[in-house]
């Protein structure tokens, strides 16, 4: 049953499992990696909103203090880097990382310094302070306008102190921009916005303002970038998309479950109690296999239910045919024994002998089927393994065979147990010789998958009529000479229990088995 079937590559049911546990493992890590690289995002893209802020004021302040004439201007440290000097585009990308950037403490507080601001910063300072204020409402951004020296010329309550001691501020006082990640204290936290780093931190800026070349001040900007959440809700519509995917992803899953495993589980579970009440038609393949394993189970489970069926028909059939003909004998002698106990007084000598004699005739008959039938029940419980000569078989049974010439072409080693081969070729000699055969011819041929005997004899032979129903139990056209039926019926499941078979061919007179013998592999 299982060769009828077409094979094809089914996913084991731990290959389903694996594919599933690495779904459910990437979902939640897909999850984490999603958060952290939009956070990421809100970070950068909040340094590279400061980074554009502090361009324009620098640029703002620059223009301020070159009207005022520079001749005279105190300024800082020589810039070698900045798109003033050669005119080329030169746009300052955002620095910030999550994954690299370390996460400084709080602002240091400004300090108290012993330097001036000269009376041009002064100027600048008090023109661009209510600029920075309106742009912080905005923005939300916190700025502080810094001398060449560091100390705050614009900044609210921290004009004339210093922050020059600050590293990101140091590193703008020598000519580059520099950022920062520092911690932010949040005085009413709120549990759901913990899952974002992003709310515990302030970004800060350091952009030099560059005049003639050289550092005359810097703009420092900080800002809280956007939590998480409130962005999310913002790409409300983006998230939906997103949910919408995991969602289909988790119909997926259950899909893959109840297709691959609890679908064709249920399915074979429903087909075995249906074959377990008798219901023939519902040995079929199931409609979805899912996986190698339950493939495997449900077309085992198929095989062994068509094989028990075959089985049941097999022995109901057989027991007809075997109750068939021990009735016959049986009947003959009742017949016989009612008949001498009715008739004893009045019968002679000879009609009781006669009652006799055929008393005996048919109890020899019940006994050569009751032998047959042990016969065929040894056959198909036989030991198949191990291997014989061929010569060495026939000649053994040519002691018995009485005037019946065999001949043998060479001798070869048949596949087969010396038991197996005796029994086949004891019947198929007994039954060349029922029909009136003196020579039977016994030859060979290896085949590709193992071996080919032909056994012909000289005999009748078997009429057309009756080639096809040579095999059957029980079939035979010598039952007035003692045949029983059962001979080639015994030949065929002994070389079906080995994996073989047995076929009449066409021939010249006389009649021609060819049997099909498997070579086993060697040990």
């Amino acid at each position: 049953m299982t060769g009828d079937r077409k094979p094809k590559w089914r996913p084991t049911l731990s290959m389903i499992v694996a594919g599933l546990l690495v779904f459910i493992l990437l979902l939640p890590l897909g999850g984490v990696i999603f958060f952290r690289l939009y956070e990421n995002h809100l970070i950068r893209s909040t340094e590279a909103e400061l980074i554009a802020q502090s361009a324009a004021i620098a640029a703002t302040v620059a223009a301020r203090l070159r009207e005022d004439g520079v001749e005279a201007l105190p300024l800082g440290a020589a810039v070698t880097s900045h798109p003033a000097l050669d005119g080329e585009w030169q746009p300052v990308e955002p620095q910030l990382d999550l994954a690299t950037a370390p996460t400084l403490t709080e602002r240091p507080d400004a300090r108290k310094t012993a330097s001036l601001i000269l009376p041009a910063y002064q100027r600048v300072g008090a023109f661009i302070e209510p600029v920075l204020v309106e742009t912080q409402r905005t923005t939300l951004a916190g700025f502080r306008l810094l001398d060449f020296n560091g100390t705050v010329i614009a900044g609210r309550d921290e004009v004339g102190l210093s922050l020059a001691h600050i590293p990101e501020i140091e590193a703008a006082l020598a000519g580059s921009y520099a950022s920062a990640l520092r911690a932010r204290i949040v005085n009413n936290p709120q549990p759901i916005y913990s899952i974002s780093r992003g709310t515990a931190v302030r970004i800060f800026t350091a952009m030099p303002i560059v005049v003639e070349n050289r550092v005359a001040g810097v703009v420092y900007a900080s800002r809280t970038p956007s939590n998480i959440l409130k962005e999310l809700y913002n790409q409300r519509r983006k998230v939906l998309v997103m949910l919408g995917f995991v969602l289909a992803v988790t119909f997926v899953i259950g899909l893959v479950f109840s297709r691959a495993i609890s679908g064709p589980i249920r399915e074979l579970t429903e087909r075995t109690k249906k074959i377990g009440s008798g219901e023939r038609q519902s040995v079929k393949p199931l409609a979805i296999h899912g996986s190698r394993e339950l493939y495997e189970l449900s077309e085992g489970m198929l095989d062994m239910s068509e094989k028990l069926f075959e089985r049941n028909d097999y022995i109901n059939t057989f027991a007809r045919h075997v109750s068939h003909e021990l009735k016959t004998p049986l009947t003959s002698i009742r017949g016989a024994v009612e008949l001498l106990a009715d008739n004893d007084d009045t019968m002679t000598p000879a009609e009781r002998h006669k009652f006799f004699v055929n008393i005996l005739a048919d109890t020899e008959r019940a006994t050569r089927l009751l032998e047959k039938l042990r016969a065929l029940a040894r056959a198909e419980n036989i030991e198949t393994a191990g291997a014989c000569d061929l010569a060495a078989v026939l000649a053994e049974i040519g002691e018995k065979a009485g005037t019946l010439e065999i001949r043998l072409d060479k001798t070869v080693t048949l596949p087969l147990s010396p038991e197996s081969a005796a029994i086949v070729l004891e019947n198929l000699l007994d039954n060349a010789a029922r029909h009136g055969a003196r020579v039977v011819t016994v030859t060979t041929d290896e085949t590709a998958n193992g071996m080919a005997i032909t056994v012909a004899d000289d005999g009748s032979g078997v009429s057309p009529g009756n080639a096809e129903k040579i095999f059957d139990l029980f079939f035979t056209t010598r039952r007035d000479s003692g045949g029983t039926g059962m001979g080639l019926g015994i030949v065929r499941a002994v070389l079906a229990a080995s994996g073989g078979d047995i076929a009449l061919v066409p021939g010249d007179g006389g009649a021609r088995f060819r049997l099909r013998l498997r070579r086993r592999p060697s040990a």
